[in-house]
């Protein structure tokens, strides 16, 4: 499986888990929106980070040096 993809579905689990255990505290509504917000963005910014370097790699890959 691809590395990104078995990162993401870690993160995928121990999102879900945190959820699980906030829902059962009266006051983990706000805690669960901040873990929500964080593993949105964190996983924006993997994409990016994969865009970027595709397309870096595949500029360095079209370069001739001779």
């Amino acid at each position: 499986m691809d590395p990104l993809l078995t990162l993401l579905a870690a993160m995928a689990r121990t999102l879900r888990g945190r959820i699980t255990v906030l829902r059962g505290r009266p006051d983990g509504g706000y805690s669960t929106e901040a873990v929500l917000i964080t593993a949105l963005l964190v996983g924006l910014g993997l994409t990016a980070l994969a865009v970027i370097s595709a397309k870096v790699l595949a500029k360095a890959r079209g370069l001739n040096l001779q």
